[in-house]
């Protein structure tokens, strides 16, 4: 599993995130994360690649939005069979 860390908004200290899954839809990137290694439960998160306010880098938010969420999550499932992600 690919180790990203993010630096939150605010000067919170950073966090690591492990990749499970990656994919596009309609034009636009997610990828599906864990906070857990490998072996280990832990929390998903569905995160979606949107430009910064200069418009220069790609930076990734929470899915927020109930819809997108689930619609996210049905794709990620699919490609995923052995995981089941609750809402």
């Amino acid at each position: 599993m690919e180790k990203i860390t993010f630096m939150p908004e605010g000067g919170e200290a950073a966090v690591d995130f492990y990749v499970l899954e990656q994919t596009a839809i309609g034009g636009v990137s997610y990828i599906l994360v864990t906070d857990a290694e490998e072996e280990e439960d832990g929390e998903a998160y569905i995160l979606k690649a949107v430009s910064d306010t200069d418009g220069h880098e790609q930076v990734y938010c929470m899915v927020e939005d109930d819809e997108e969420l689930a619609a996210v999550a049905g794709v990620f499932e699919t490609m995923l069979e052995d995981i089941d992600l609750t809402r």
